[in-house]
Order: C-alpha cells, then sequence, then structure tokens
C-alpha cells in the first residue's frame, strides 16, 4: 500500500501538485485521469521519487519519508525507488544492449542479483510477455509494442511493491497498443499494485478498481468508474463527455 498525504511539489514558484492525499491500495489498479498539463506525471514521478516532493509524507508499506521536514538524504531515496517500477511513455530502453541486457540490467546493478539467476528470471519474463524468442535482439530489431513490453518486463525485473505506467501506449499506432494494454490488464488480474495514467477511458473502466480524477495538480474526486461517470462536477463531465 502506498499513502500520500499532503504533498505538494512546485516548478519555478508555480503549484504543481497542491495538497495531494491519495491511497493507492495493495493488489489493486488505480487509474489516474484528467487534462494534459493537471499534474498526472508528476505525481507518478514523485511516487518513485524522480521528482522530489517539496511538502507531504510518502509511504510504502513500512517506509516512511516526510518531506515537510526537508531532511530526507540520497540513501533513503535511492532505498524507497527500488521498490517502484516505472514504465515511461517512451520506451528508454538501451539501444546497445539486447532485449535480455535491458531486462537484467538494474538487478545485477542495483539488486546485485547473480547473474545466471538473472538471466533465468529474465527469460521467465519474456517467456511471460511473448518475447523469449526476441531476447537477442536490439531494441531496434523491435517494434514499439514489443519494445515498451521489454520495459514493462523490465520493470517487473525488479520484482517492485508498485508498477506506475505514464500513459503507456501514448507513443504506440493503435495496431501496437493492443498487446501492451492487453499485457497490463493480465498484471491486473495477478494482483499487481498498480497506478497507472492514462486518457483510455474504456481501459480505465476495465481495469480500474478507483478512478482518481486530477485536475489542476488537485484531485478532485476518486470512487469507481461508474462513481466517476455519474458525478455532479462539471469539470469530470466535461472531460468524460469528450472522451466517451
Amino acid at each position: 500500500m502506498v499513502k500520500i498525504k499532503n504533498l505538494n511539489k512546485h516548478f519555478n514558484n508555480i503549484n504543481i501538485l497542491k495538497n495531494i492525499n491519495l491511497t493507492i491500495e495493495s493488489n489493486k489498479t488505480t487509474v489516474i485521469i484528467g487534462p494534459s498539463g493537471s499534474g498526472k506525471t508528476t505525481l507518478l514521478r514523485c511516487i518513485n521519487l524522480l521528482e522530489t516532493p517539496d511538502e507531504g509524507i510518502i509511504s510504502m508499506n513500512d517506509d516512511i519519508l516526510d518531506f515537510s521536514k526537508g531532511d530526507v538524504n540520497k540513501n533513503e531515496i535511492r532505498k524507497f525507488r527500488k521498490k517502484t517500477g516505472m514504465v515511461f511513455q517512451t520506451f528508454n530502453l538501451f539501444p546497445h544492449r539486447t532485449a535480455l541486457e535491458n531486462i537484467i540490467e538494474a538487478p545485477l546493478t542495483v539488486l546485485k542479483t547473480p547473474k545466471k539467476e538473472a538471466i533465468k528470471e529474465a527469460e521467465i519474463l519474456l517467456n511471460k510477455i511473448g518475447l523469449l524468442d526476441k531476447k537477442n535482439n536490439y531494441p531496434h530489431q523491435l517494434s514499439g509494442g514489443q519494445q515498451q513490453r521489454i520495459a514493462i518486463a523490465r520493470a517487473l525485473a525488479m520484482k517492485p511493491d508498485i508498477l506506475l505506467f505514464d500513459e503507456p501506449t501514448s507513443a504506440l499506432d493503435p495496431e501496437l497498443e493492443v498487446d501492451v494494454l492487453n499485457l497490463i490488464k493480465d498484471l491486473a488480474k495477478e494482483n499487481y499494485t498498480i497506478a497507472i495514467v492514462t486518457h483510455k477511458m474504456s481501459f480505465a473502466r476495465e481495469v480500474g478498481d478507483e478512478i482518481v480524477f486530477v485536475n489542476n495538480g488537485e484531485i478532485i474526486e476518486k470512487g469507481t468508474y461508474n462513481d466517476l461517470y455519474n458525478s455532479s462536477n462539471e469539470r469530470i463531465k466535461q472531460f468524460l463527455n469528450l472522451l466517451n
């Protein structure tokens, strides 16, 4: 479980995230929606500490980081980040390394996993995502959808407590995004703890245990998809009507 309390983040004196309070339940999928520029990606980046909050508390199970005190050190951040797996809009694979090498890199260097064990686990993941036959291919030899599935396997290889997805199909053509979405659906069914930013409402409705609507850096409403669809909030209704 991830708990966020009174989280604030500023860029150039602009308050991007405003007093965010959110619980991401273990073994559930939390879907974060809202207009572009509302702070959704920044929220994910704060959860895995690619961005450091200015204020607030983030806890993951027994680990608690209080940024209001201003004394969170790099070792604490590094330890916390190990427990998160982030999948970005773009694939960010190492171009000079094969699919297998991309997956084993972090377990070898961060977790200090023995190489034989890391390779074995990576091959299990490659089989899981249907790309074991591509293990020796370089990123330029893979389609965009295949690269994103490798990126997901790379995140899974770290055995994270939470998986974070930031618009994982936004860089893909519609024909290529299906396998990626199906893979995420399978992970949700396997009860991974997931937080995902997406504009795909049919997908959000299918996988989301809780939907969180963010606007102008604030959480406006959260609940089931039906809760938000039937919301009386005019901004939410306007947003959903545009996407449905």
